[in-house]
């Protein structure tokens, strides 16, 4: 059978596991998702919550995400997950931006859930799972209510926010309108198409659920009738693990997660047992090529990569042959046509550095920012999310980095990606940021930040001999002026690194 909503799998798979819980085994069945997420669209309803409605969580990765999301899905509201590191007035901004009649929260955020009820003038009902001073505890306010469905069931959509890497984060709203609830998005369901997602898939993805890729592929997984495998947070040793006690079948990383995996002790590593696995997905962040080849030699060519965003304007996709064959491409377009724009809005040839569009796209907003959305339109060649790179003669797709980052020095466009690919493959080199930085006489000039496997190596002669590395593999205008080191890099655990603190404080 094809993809479904899950109310569907609770009539024909009651007892299945929806999700698991694999910190602490914790199951959900379809029958339990069905029946809660009834109750708490029942809930909704009940406190005067109507289709287009807005609510917001701010939550750790747990057992009733999802009873949440799906409960809003089917009520016709518009659910925002709030990144769980923002501070008060970084979390305050987007809960007022979405403008939440609802905000959930947990005991374990109780601290700053406190301050957010003197911040927000909008929010009519706190609830919270767990005791949090001043809001009301959310899973008594809906256990006793009916698991039949509400008698108005329309489909509702998430609206996440971009990961403020440049700036402020905004409100993506896709172009939505109300439509049957059990009809999921031609888009998310020829997703799971792709990769093989069917109602025997066992499904892992260990990022943060309050990201848009996480949220949505396990949403995916579930609408085919598979098992979720959901994890409080990421944990090299503990991934490879769950994929051995859940025979897990699919995956989806992100880049950092590959380099932690890849830096455990090998025979420790190798120890797994990860025959299951028939699909491993990774996406968010440009994957160093050293990194793509030492995981495709490791677990054989079951990777793939595919590149989109929250706007969901484009989407790209390549597999382990093909990438072998076009190293460091991120594939070609599965969705609308690509354009490299220069900035006199020129269509680039294939080789030549651009701002990426992707024609034929989905419309959407920044919510309550129409400036910012006029921004990344363009009448002939679509839409762009910000990010800068080529295309091959055979379209296939190169990032090279956001256009915010792209450095200008003596008038030459340097794009960071290929300095950072380098870096990457030194021998003990963790991560590394490269940006630009001041230059009196250039405009800008190159800095690198890197976060070493040991912070007892972070010497100038460390530094010194990463500086030749860089002088013997590529031209010297790409050559970092300075290098400095971090003991850790603002790399958040959905893969982005933000590299706007580290410009802020070397600038």
């Amino acid at each position: 059978m094809d993809s479904c909503h899950p109310s569907i799998w609770a009539g024909k798979t009651p007892d299945k596991p929806a999700y698991i819980m694999a910190d602490n085994a914790v199951s959900v069945s379809y029958k339990e998702l069905e029946h809660c997420s009834n109750q708490i669209a029942h809930l909704f309803r009940q406190l005067g919550l109507v289709p287009g409605d807005h609510i917001a969580l701010l939550m750790e990765n747990n057992e009733y995400f999802y009873k949440i999301i799906w409960g809003a899905q089917r009520a016709g509201l518009i659910y925002t997950p709030i990144h769980t590191h923002l501070a008060l007035d970084e979390a305050s901004y987007v809960l007022n931006n979405c403008q939440a009649k609802l905000f959930i929260s947990t005991a374990h955020y109780s601290d700053l859930a406190t301050q957010m009820i003197d911040v927000f003038s909008g929010v009519e009902h706190f609830y919270s799972i767990g005791s949090v001073d001043g809001y009301e505890e959310f899973i008594s306010a809906y256990q006793e209510l009916p698991v039949t469905a509400i008698s108005d069931q329309v489909a509702g959509t998430h609206m996440m926010y971009s990961s403020g890497t440049t700036g402020r984060p905004k409100g993506i709203l896709p172009d939505w309108v109300p439509a049957r609830f059990d009809d999921l998005p031609e888009l998310l369901k020829a997703s799971g198409r792709m990769i093989g997602l069917s109602r025997d898939s066992v499904y892992l993805n260990p990022a943060p659920l309050y990201h848009a890729a996480p949220m949505v592929s396990h949403m995916v997984n579930m609408s085919f009738g598979g098992t979720s495998i959901i994890m409080e947070r990421f944990d090299a040793q503990k991934s490879l693990a769950a994929i051995e006690t859940y025979r897990v079948t699919h995956s989806q990383w992100v880049p950092i997660m590959f380099i932690r995996m890849l830096r455990l002790n090998k025979p420790l590593r190798c120890s797994f047992d990860l025959s299951s696995m028939q699909q491993a997905t990774h996406s968010a962040a440009p994957c160093p090529k050293a990194i793509k080849y030492k995981m495709i030699e490791w677990w054989g060519p079951i990777i793939s990569e595919y590149y989109a965003s929250s706007e969901a304007i484009g989407f790209t996709y390549i597999n382990s042959n093909e990438w072998l064959s076009h190293p460091g491409s991120v594939g070609k377009s599965m969705a609308g046509e690509i354009a490299i724009i220069d900035d006199n809005n020129e269509l680039l040839p294939p080789g030549e550095v651009g701002s990426i569009y992707f024609s034929g796209a989905k419309k959407f907003e920044y919510y309550n920012e129409k400036e910012k959305t006029q921004e990344a339109m363009h009448k002939a060649f679509g839409a762009t999310c910000g990010d800068v790179g080529y295309v091959d003669e055979e379209g296939y797709l190169y990032l090279t980095d956001r256009r915010n980052f792209t450095i200008i020095s003596g008038g030459v466009n340097i794009y960071p990606q290929e300095i950072e690919n380098l870096i990457m493959a030194y021998p003990g080199v963790s991560d590394v940021a490269v940006f630009g930085i001041p230059n009196e006489e250039f405009g800008e000039e190159i800095k690198a930040v890197i976060e070493l496997d040991s912070w007892g190596q972070a010497t100038q002669e460390t530094a010194r001999k990463i500086m030749g590395w860089c002088r013997d593999s590529i031209s010297p205008v790409k050559v970092p002026k300075s290098i400095s080191f971090e003991e850790k890099l603002p790399r958040q655990d959905n893969g982005k690194l933000y590299k706007q603190k580290l410009k802020e404080k070397y600038s």
